[in-house]
């Protein structure tokens, strides 16, 4: 997908919404988009899986990401508010983007300053901690969704996400009422949003300036005409053992 172009200097400023706070409540129920009055403000929100999106990155280089391999947010934020348009012509009257993360207490001090950098960078950041392995955030995300369907129009939902199971219904349901539904994940994980006939997909890295450097990945997506060689991300000898020791 190629971002829209910025807006020009004489247009209207794209606003921000402010952040959900702990008194918006919503009702049980699939996410729908609301209805398209004309006093509501045209929206365009960012919402970010931070648990997903880094756990599929690790998978696709075949390794822990480091600072280096991580994606840029600053870039991310200009991408996504260079596609929202100029207010009043057809664009975006307001821009709004959530990262929603889960803090295990052994982490609260080293990400710390990953929330920062992410806040001074215009995200809002919804953390809660994260106690039990199976504690998730997803239905914090579509429950934030529902308010700003609810509060807006929303134009234009770019998700960061490649969890189907949680998304792949609620967000078609969206695109079904109008909304323009982005899903931006990793190819070699996102089957859910490239298989749809409702649902736009960007694999993460064509997103302009993404990640500073190439991943080390070869995506079946883009294969070279000649064809390319993918390494393994375990040694033989690793796997092997790994075998022998569950069938000795």
């Amino acid at each position: 997908m190629t971002p829209a172009p910025a807006a020009a200097p004489t247009a209207p400023p794209t606003r921000h919404t402010d952040p959900v706070t702990a008194t918006e409540t919503t009702e049980a129920g699939s996410v729908v988009a609301a209805d398209r009055a004309p006093d509501r403000p045209a929206l365009d929100l960012l919402v970010w899986d931070a648990p997903n999106i880094d756990m599929t990155l690790a998978t696709v280089i075949g390794a822990r990401p480091t600072a280096a391999s991580r994606p840029r947010f600053d870039a991310i934020a200009a991408w996504f508010v260079g596609g929202a348009g100029e207010a009043g012509r057809g664009g975006a009257d307001d821009v709004e983007a959530c990262v929603f993360a889960n803090v295990p207490p052994q982490h609260v001090t080293t990400l710390r300053g990953w929330v920062e950098a992410l806040r001074s960078f215009g995200y809002s950041v919804f953390a809660r901690p994260k106690s039990r392995p199976d504690d998730d955030i997803d239905q914090s995300m579509l429950d934030h969704i529902e308010v700003r369907a609810n509060s807006h129009t929303l134009r234009r939902l770019v998700v960061f996400s490649g969890d189907g199971r949680n998304f792949a219904e609620p967000l078609e349901d969206l695109a079904r009422s109008g909304t323009d539904v982005v899903v931006v994940a990793f190819s070699e994980v996102a089957g859910y949003a490239i298989s749809s006939d409702l649902l736009h997909f960007v694999d993460i890295e064509d997103v302009p300036g993404a990640f500073a450097a190439p991943l080390d990945r070869v995506r079946l997506d883009s294969l070279p005409p000649d064809g390319a060689w993918l390494r393994p991300t375990k040694s033989l000898r690793d796997a092997a053992a790994a075998y022998s020791t569950r069938h000795p």
